[in-house]
């Protein structure tokens, strides 16, 4: 449906408000590319001029990447998102190893007592899709794949202040994972997370954060 223009606000306005509700909704999630300038004409009944403008200030807060040749792809949910990109885009990445286990580890214990019979079968898929993922072969949907397993278990952690900063450290925790993954997926770098579900779906705080813990430690060998 094309967008109104009788509101006070700026076409542009209302064009950033839609294509930025696309993104924080996650229906289009990190790494992705949004449609084409064309496309999104189409859809919103607008200038191609007024789209143009929309994603470059969504880029400007660091929201997408505008890549010439291949689209703009996601790169944060959110304005803050963007900044923790840029801020630690070179950050040691023993240290952000050592943040990562911070945070999932954490969640991963309250997971293991908060969780619901609804998150269990989100953990459930999102485990079985990453196994998919690294026996298809292909490194870049294994990585995604990964991350959504690992977003899934601070989901069912159920604390609102813990899955946002996770949230807006999003890209970061993905350019982690890529480094330790590699360009390649070798068997000896493949860490099952089998046993992190398990130990949420028993219940058990301390084996589900020594799991989650170990295998970060491994993803460093």
């Amino acid at each position: 449906m094309a967008l109104s223009t009788t509101r006070r606000t700026p076409l542009s306005d209302q064009v950033i408000a839609q294509l930025r509700a696309q993104i924080t909704s996650g229906e289009w999630p990190v790494g992705s590319r949004i449609p084409t300038e064309a496309e999104l004409v189409d859809q919103l009944g607008v200038a191609r001029n007024t789209i143009r403008e929309a994603v470059r200030a969504l880029a400007h807060n660091g929201l997408v990447d505008i890549r010439q040749g291949s689209g703009t792809y996601v790169l944060a949910t959110s304005e803050l998102a963007g900044v923790m990109h840029r801020r630690f885009a070179d950050a040691d990445q023993d240290q952000v190893a050592e943040l990562r286990a911070t945070l999932e580890t954490s969640a991963a214990g309250f997971a293991a007592t908060r969780r619901t019979a609804r998150d269990l079968e989100l953990l459930e898929s999102a485990l079985a899709r990453r196994d998919a993922a690294w026996h298809a072969g292909d490194p870049e949907d294994f990585i995604q794949a990964d991350a959504a397993f690992h977003h899934a278990v601070v989901a069912a952690a159920h604390n609102d202040v813990l899955a946002a900063i996770y949230a807006d450290l999003g890209e970061v925790l993905l350019a982690h994972l890529r480094h330790d993954v590699g360009p390649d997926l070798l068997p000896h770098r493949w860490v099952p997370h089998a046993d992190i579900l398990d130990a949420i779906r028993a219940g058990d705080v301390e084996k589900a954060a020594e799991a989650a813990g170990r295998a970060i430690g491994r993803c460093k060998n």
